[in-house]
């Protein structure tokens, strides 16, 4: 019998079910198991480092950087980018060196101010992809993995230096961090960053690049997450967005950015309406009267509403306005 948390797959409950059904299973016994004392094996050689909440909360991080990955891939591509969190799962360095295929793109960065170093892994798939649309091809990885050309090499630093923002900017909400390139290994057997039966995290994202299909490992030892374990739960996340949505320097901040904002100003002299035979008629020197006096206030047009009434008049040798009237009619208080 499973334990509750374990979960079961779409074919394990048809199995399930098929068996109920046909009686080889029987709802007795079913329930005479439940009642039963139920122990959870616990293995000494990979303690459970890190809570369901601090997963949950990792999740959530990387959904984030999932989403910046993807825009910015969209664009720098210019192609069809699908990425998305796959799974999050704690196990041992050694459990998922032996995982990784070689030759492989094993890029080694860290994130200062937190200490030691963090693996970001990309499927040699997604990495020859992205090196065949920027050199000008469909996006499609060579039939047989090889090792990446120094040419080939400096181009996926650039990438991967630039996922690295992303990635700075996805923890933003948790710590501020620095990442910083080190080093690109194709051979995950050179790439030792902790002991084998360290306890590590592996976050792991589905990617599609056009027709090409990878994984996308990033592996954090317990250690560098250590120092900010508390700050990894999703109180502390709602609770940090929260706060710094409602910055005093946030909202400056948005402030000094709509202020340089550009926006259209029309002044209307005045309408006219004609059908569409006159205006196919008109030629040059043709005179159309307005409905606006010359007494008359025009509009000043902000965008697309009325915000002003004005006085036509000359500055200097300039055509200007004065205004004179502020319309505040359909104004909301939050616009």
């Amino acid at each position: 019998m499973l334990s509750g948390s374990d979960v079961l797959s779409q074919s394990e409950i048809d199995d399930l079910l098929s068996a109920l059904s046909t009686g080889v299973v029987s709802a007795e016994e079913m329930k005479v198991e439940q009642k039963q004392r139920k122990i959870k094996i616990y293995d000494f050689k990979r303690p459970d480092k890190f809570s369901k909440d601090q997963i949950r909360t990792l999740n959530m991080i990387h959904e984030n950087f999932a989403r910046l990955l993807n825009t910015y891939l969209s664009a720098h591509l210019r192609a069809l980018v699908h990425i998305n969190v796959a799974s999050v799962d704690q196990l041992t360095y050694e459990e998922f060196i032996r995982s990784l295929p070689s030759p492989s793109v094993i890029s080694v960065f860290n994130m200062r101010p937190l200490k030691g170093n963090v693996i970001l892994e990309v499927n040699p798939n997604i990495v020859f992809a992205i090196i065949d649309r920027l050199f000008g091809g469909p996006g499609i990885p060579p039939a047989k993995p090889r090792a990446l050309t120094d040419i080939e090499e400096a181009i996926t630093k650039r990438v991967i230096n630039k996922a690295l923002e992303s990635f700075q900017e996805a923890w933003k909400q948790v710590i501020t961090i620095e990442p910083r390139l080190e080093v690109i290994e194709t051979n995950p057997q050179f790439t030792q960053i902790v002991p084998p039966s360290d306890m590590v995290v592996i976050i792991t994202l589905q990617a599609k690049i056009g027709p090409a299909e990878g994984l996308i490992n990033i592996c954090i030892p317990y250690f560098v997450l250590e120092p900010i374990m508390s700050k990894l739960t999703t109180t502390f996340w709602v609770s940090s967005s929260i706060t710094k949505q409602s910055l005093p320097e946030n909202i400056s901040a948005i402030q000094r950015k709509l202020e340089r904002a550009l926006i259209p100003v029309i002044v209307e002299m005045g309408r006219v309406s004609i059908t569409v035979q006159d205006l196919l008629e008109l030629t040059v020197g043709d005179v159309l009267q307005l409905e606006t006096k010359v007494e008359n206030q025009l509009n000043v047009i902000i965008g697309q509403r009325e915000k002003f009434k004005c006085k036509p008049g000359l500055s200097g040798n300039k055509l200007a306005i004065q205004i004179s009237q502020i319309i505040s009619e359909g104004d909301d208080k939050d616009e």
